[in-house]
């Protein structure tokens, strides 16, 4: 069975959907099969990785059980995609039944087992789609950037996790802290790293080894349909994406046995 990765940060701008995509796009790179699932309204990884987003079914149909998972999952460029639209923005008050927490891991249970990994992008906010993409997740991974609001919001995303383990899905865990627009040079990024740190060891995780510098390339890649990887090789982010991949690989969180032929 796949192992499920969500990406999350309730704070905006923090490069959660570039992370997810390029999770996604590395781990196909890397060999494995993957299944990506944009669960923002936004509909921005769905953008990043080519999908059609205005007219097609997507995650919005599955959860409310008007289409079959078949009906809404795109391949594109290997990579097979559930995107979003603006319809998934009503959630809140339109899916109100009970086990409504639920609706995503019982969407996608019956083809995990089709996939190695799969990649969750999650809303800037801290709602039933987030609950949702929690309940159905191994592991997490929160993508900050060296500001004290960055901070703060991982900060606020313990109390959700600590009810969703409780209530909702015991075996979810923090995988760690990903450091995104580093930049060592700054007293404030070497400060909120510190910090980061400590929040990290309240989660009980950790801060991730690799850092993503700061690159054009990452805002100019989903423009041109190309991953990080395919539109610039040799940059620093691209360079620091891989060692992330290579990172999370290597954790015994994500338990990765074997690859998977495309």
């Amino acid at each position: 069975m796949a192992k499920t990765v969500v990406i999350t940060n309730q704070k905006g701008g923090v490069g959660k959907t570039s992370t997810a995509s390029a999770i996604a796009s590395g781990f196909l790179k890397k060999g494995y099969k993957v299944l990506a699932v944009d669960l923002d309204p936004q509909g921005n990884l769905g953008f990043c990785l080519d999908a059609e987003i205005d007219n097609s079914p997507t995650v919005y149909e599955l959860m409310k059980g008007t289409a079959r998972i078949g009906e809404v999952i795109q391949k594109k460029g290997g990579i097979d995609i559930i995107p979003s639209n603006i319809l998934l923005s009503g959630a809140e008050l339109e899916f109100t039944k009970m086990g409504r927490e639920f609706l995503l891991r019982n969407g996608i249970s019956s083809v995990r087992d089709n996939y190695d990994v799969v990649v969750i992008d999650t809303p800037p906010a801290l709602n039933i789609l987030t609950v949702n993409a929690y309940t159905a997740a191994d592991c997490l991974i929160i993508p900050m950037v060296p500001e004290i609001l960055s901070l703060l919001g991982i900060s606020q995303l313990r109390e959700t996790i600590e009810l969703v383990k409780s209530v909702y899905n015991p075996r979810i865990e923090v995988l760690g802290i990903l450091l995104n627009k580093y930049d060592r040079r700054r007293v404030l990024t070497r400060d909120v790293e510190e910090m980061a740190e400590m929040v990290a060891k309240e989660l009980k995780s950790r801060v991730f080894k690799a850092k993503i510098r700061s690159s054009v390339a990452v805002a100019e890649a989903p423009a041109h349909g190309e991953s990080i990887y395919q539109y610039s090789a040799r940059s620093n982010a691209t360079r620091d994406y891989l060692d992330f991949i290579d990172e999370l690989i290597s954790e015994k969180g994500m338990k990765l046995h074997g690859k998977k032929k495309q």
